[in-house]
């Protein structure tokens, strides 16, 4: 079969599955271009993060960019370049992945914007926390992704949402055949702390 008849869902499937690169490598592997991403780690990460009886093998979270891989996720969510600063409020990746770490990182919520608190599910950290967030990330996770290849014509959200339900990756909660009750319940706790700051 040539590459262009290639079921694009099953293409992008071989290309996320791991482990990719390592995030502070990351620019030096990945194009400017729309497509999808997965998140790995070492099964001793999965343990860190309470997701013992998941299966390590497959991605902690399936992302997509519409736009630009590396600008619009890599910067955005994982800090990827010297004087890059990826903040929680703006990232329900970090979010999550902050939840599952608020106590071995000694994390808490905090209001996305201070100044006006509301919308606290969307919930933030302080910058130290922030940092101590991007340096976990940057030491124990890496990134594989699959740049859509020009021609294919199904959408990446087709795509994303097939990948979702086929895999179930446990810090995604849409699209996913059962999102962790676990992270809702950890992502809840920071999200009442932000409710509560002063």
């Amino acid at each position: 079969m040539h590459p262009s008849e290639m079921d694009p869902a099953v293409e992008a499937m071989s290309a996320l599955a791991g482990p990719g690169h390592k995030i502070s490598d990351a620019t030096d592997h990945i194009p400017n271009a729309p497509g999808l991403y997965a998140v790995h780690a070492e099964p001793h990460i999965w343990r860190t993060l309470g997701l013992e009886g998941h299966d390590p093998k497959r991605p902690l979270y399936v992302g997509k960019s519409e736009d630009d891989l590396v600008t619009r996720d890599l910067k955005t969510h994982f800090a990827v370049e010297r004087g890059d600063r990826s903040t929680t409020g703006s990232s329900t990746v970090r979010r999550s992945f902050a939840a599952l770490l608020r106590e071995p990182l000694e994390l808490r919520g905090v209001p996305r914007n201070k100044s006006k608190p509301g919308h606290f599910s969307n919930y933030a950290l302080e910058k130290d926390a922030d940092d101590r967030l991007t340096d976990w990330m940057h030491k124990h996770l890496t990134i594989a992704v699959w740049p859509k290849p020009a021609g294919v014509n199904v959408t990446l959200t087709e795509i994303e949402k097939r990948i979702l339900r086929q895999w179930g990756p446990p810090l995604n909660l849409t699209h996913v055949p059962a999102p962790l009750q676990q992270l809702r319940s950890a992502r809840a706790v920071m999200a009442a702390e932000a409710r509560t700051w002063t």
